[in-house]
């Protein structure tokens, strides 16, 4: 089966959409970022190298420090979708990762967002 051709687009193009979706509803690029900390284990220097190497996204996530246990408590749909339900592993991993944003975005505090 081909891969989904999100697997081998640069983290680099998605990572403006995802501050550009925070940003439009109030939120900064620092939480965006943390996000993506939280989630993946990446610290600020991790993330500038990942997106100066243009990293795809299938390795932008493989290379990940160290992705959050807790991620199994993301919940809900994303298009559509639910996170919680999605059979290829990378695919969950991306899900997980706007559904942050998008529960970011909508002004849910910080504390629940990164399940604290």
């Amino acid at each position: 089966m081909a891969q989904h051709r999100i697997f081998a687009t640069a983290f680099a193009k998605v990572y403006p959409m995802l501050v550009a979706k925070a940003e439009k509803k109030g939120r900064s690029r620092a939480e965006v970022d943390q996000v993506i900390f939280w989630l993946t284990g990446y610290d600020a220097a991790g993330l500038a190298g990942a997106l100066e190497q243009g990293l795809d996204i299938q390795t932008f996530f493989a290379r990940a420090p160290a992705m959050n246990p807790k991620r199994s408590l993301i919940t809900g749909t994303v298009c559509g979708v639910r996170v919680e339900q999605v059979a290829e592993p990378l695919m969950r991993e991306i899900r997980y990762l706007d559904k942050l944003v998008d529960e970011l975005a909508r002004g849910r505090p910080m504390e629940k967002i990164l399940r604290t």
